[in-house]
């Protein structure tokens, strides 16, 4: 099922659980990160906290989330938060809280720390146009789990349930809810950090799988 890149990274040329597959099945809840391992960064003590924890990993987990529009030729403000993670920590830049962080700035710049996650497409034009943030050493994992001759990406939830044989939980109503919001709620805090989290969960595994 599997094959390999010319850099003998492993792929999935083939995805065993669909969309449709995957709601039928009957699979464990994946748990995910707890609230008391979530930093919300909203202090230059947060924010260097963050950054000697985020810069001293070789991997971490990235994702944003930006306010959704509804009108029709409404354009985004977005990204409004922006998610990494460690092993341990997901820490939450609120950039409504924290609009200039140097230290954000340092991470999603650096060559030496490899940010992964999924459906990352939008946010290197979307952070250059808000931010002026030239992101570097990224790796969607939507893109390289699917694998050559097949169309689309590869989701979180099927990738949780191919590599775990779990269920991720990502509430819709959570997902496009207002994250320009000030306040953030619990529901907010932990869907943001879960997708972060998850998708340093997801390299780990295709990496040990692939044998490095």
């Amino acid at each position: 099922m599997a094959g390999r890149t010319p850099g003998g990274v492993r792929q999935l040329n083939e995805v065993t659980l669909n969309r449709a597959s995957l709601a039928a099945a009957e699979l464990p809840d994946y748990a995910g990160i707890a609230l008391a391992d979530i930093v919300l960064v909203t202090s230059a003590r947060l924010a260097a906290e963050a950054l000697d924890a985020l810069m001293a990993a070789p991997v971490v987990g990235f994702d944003t989330e930006s306010k959704p529009t509804f009108l029709k030729g409404e354009v985004s403000t977005g990204p409004h938060l922006i998610q990494l993670a460690t092993e341990t920590r997901a820490y939450l830049f609120p950039l409504v809280q924290w609009p200039s962080s140097r230290e954000l700035k340092t991470i999603l710049e650096s060559t030496h720390v490899l940010k992964v996650g999924f459906g990352l497409g939008n946010d290197r034009s979307a952070l250059k146009s808000r931010l002026g943030i030239e992101l570097a050493n990224v790796l969607d994992l939507g893109e390289v789990l699917r694998g050559q001759g097949h169309r689309g990406t590869v989701g979180a939830k099927v990738a949780v349930a191919h590599f775990f044989g779990q269920r991720l939980h990502k509430s819709k109503s959570v997902g496009t809810s207002n994250w320009a919001n000030p306040r953030l709620v619990e529901r907010q805090l932990l869907y943001a950090a879960s997708d972060a989290h998850v998708a340093l969960q997801v390299y780990r595994a295709w990496r040990l799988r692939a044998g490095d």
